[in-house]
């Protein structure tokens, strides 16, 4: 995509000022990107204006929420639109388990105000503490939750969308579809044939979830802002189970691991959290009392109706996997459960004891596969960060075949991009031959965009395409997300090395420190504001 000329500042709401842009340059993952200006609407109305005008003049716009998505999806060099500000609003029916809020309303301020009323959010997000709502639709998040409860898609009753017309509306679950697209029995058995078998994914328009609901609102979720605006969400609430019990279970090899998980899954968890050995080596220096030769742990969560239940089935999992297991660890109630998993918190810490030569790049992060490939690919991803001498840490969903995996290079090594590239490569390659999609909840951003023609193919792309035409024919909604541009390259841009765009050091220092401390939810413009000189 060409350089973006900035729009003339008197436009209402839009910012040119360079510091400001630059506060934006940034988002979690790999990328930074300068845009040409940033707009921060605060309603409606307001953001109708900017679509006009953006329709108007062709220019391209970016929507965001906190900017804590990882593949790129939230930085462009058009105009960043900002909605994590002024649309914060929650208007809940508790009796009847739905609550409407803004799209700038996080995951954990959902769980504040309905947690008094004995209900939560299923999907719960790790993210929760910044992800908002809006940003949430947009990649089709999950949760640790996910084995049980699924994507957010389940849990969205209706939204509330401005599109590329600048039009507002909304559209609801069961109100069957306003979407510019019918498929025929042909495109039906099409999609059928190849969308992954995978329990997750959030690669592309989901076109096998519209293709069995004929619910406009399955095209839009997911879709990472290039179909619309997503201005407000309603949200499904369930009541928070009563009791809670769990496990830590270490096993010696990938294989007794993964054989544990589908026995776990007999169990109906509620949640079964991965840490591999890279994770835990990782985080060794925080006096992790594990025994010597663990492979990976798995974190288990049952959540039941009473607390003999919860006990009892915690004793199942033990003991139906005591041949399996090198070390198990017991938890009966909350309190017990959320310190046995404090370990899952323990990543921040630890990459931001990294030098600063080494950087925590997440190349490879959102691969899903079909559970019992989950040992293989697994291996496989070590096996490539060992033959590219790139260390990573790996951790993730397991009850999913959902691994995260953040690339862990020294910057200032000969070849480390070369070793970065290869490794995308490698480990792509792994998932499409274990039959696995690139994304399983963060989306495909800019990252990931260039290699779905790969995992669907020709006639499911043009799919996608028509999807994209029908809803933004002039191509201003976040162009180059899931339809790559012609000049597609994953890891051009990078926030790092010698080529990343120049922005001021006192940005580059705030923005590096809001990574290390996942303080996402810091408004963007306090990046910006100029440091007190101090006195002589």
């Amino acid at each position: 995509m060409p350089p973006v000329t900035p729009p003339p500042s008197s436009f209402p709401g839009l910012i040119t000022d360079a510091r400001i842009r630059a506060a934006y340059a940034e988002c979690a993952g790999i990328y930074r990107i300068v845009p040409a200006g940033v707009a921060i609407p605060r309603g409606v109305e307001e953001l109708q204006r900017l679509v006009a005008w953006a329709t108007g003049t062709s220019t391209p716009l970016v929507p965001r929420g906190s900017g804590s998505g990882m593949p790129g999806g939230a930085v462009g060099r058009g105009i960043i639109v900002d909605l994590s500000q002024g649309f914060h609003w929650v208007v809940p029916d508790w009796p009847g388990r739905t609550v409407w809020v803004g799209a700038s309303v996080t995951g954990a301020q959902i769980g504040d105000c309905a947690r008094p009323h004995g209900l939560r959010l299923a999907p719960d997000p790790s993210s929760g503490a910044f992800a908002t709502s809006g940003g949430m639709i947009a990649t089709n998040a999950a949760g640790p939750r996910s084995v049980r409860c699924g994507s957010v898609r389940a849990w969205v009753e209706a939204v509330e969308i401005v599109g590329a017309d600048g039009k507002a509306r909304r559209v609801t679950r069961g109100g069957g579809s306003t979407a510019r697209l019918a498929l025929t029995p042909e495109q039906h058995r099409l999609v059928r044939a190849r969308f992954p078998k995978t329990r997750k994914n959030s690669s592309g328009y989901a076109l096998d979830r519209y293709a069995a609901s004929g619910d406009e609102l399955d095209i839009l979720v997911g879709s990472e802002g290039t179909l619309a605006f997503v201005t407000a969400v309603q949200w499904r609430l369930e009541p928070i189970p009563p009791d809670v019990a769990g496990a830590a279970l270490g096993f010696g090899s990938l294989e007794e691991l993964a054989a544990a998980v589908p026995y776990l899954l007999a169990l109906n968890p509620s949640a079964v959290e991965l840490l591999d050995r890279t994770f835990l080596e990782l985080v060794r220096e925080d006096g992790l009392d594990l025994p010597a030769g663990i492979e990976g742990l798995l974190l288990v969560e049952f959540e039941r109706d009473t607390a003999a239940a919860a006990r009892g089935v915690v004793g199942d999992a033990a003991r139906g996997l005591k041949t399996l297991t090198m070390h198990v660890e017991t938890a009966v109630d909350r309190a017990g459960l959320e310190q046995l998993w404090s370990i899952r918190r323990l990543a921040s810490p630890a990459l931001a004891r990294l030098p600063p030569t080494r950087r925590s790049l997440q190349v490879v992060e959102d691969g899903c596969v079909p559970i019992e490939r989950l040992g293989g690919y697994i291996a496989g991803v070590r096996a490539a960060a060992v033959r590219h001498a790139v260390p990573v840490a790996v951790f993730g969903h397991a009850a999913d075949g959902h691994v995260h995996v953040n690339a862990l290079p020294d910057t200032t090594a000969p070849g480390w991009r070369e070793a970065l590239a290869a490794l995308y490569a490698d480990v792509t390659d792994l998932v499409l031959r274990l039959g696995g999609t690139p994304a399983g909840e963060h989306g495909v951003g800019r990252l990931r965009a260039g290699v779905l023609a790969r995992f669907y193919g020709p006639d499911v792309m043009a799919l996608f395409r028509e999807v994209k035409r029908s809803y933004d024919p002039g191509c201003i909604l976040n162009p180059g997300v899931i339809i790559p541009s012609a000049e597609w390259a994953p890891l051009a841009d990078l926030k790092v090395g010698p080529d990343a765009a120049p922005i001021p050091g006192d940005i580059a220092a705030r923005l590096r420190d809001v990574e290390r401390t996942a303080a996402w939810a810091v408004p963007k413009v306090e990046l910006a504001r100029e440091s007190p000189t101090p006195d002589p």
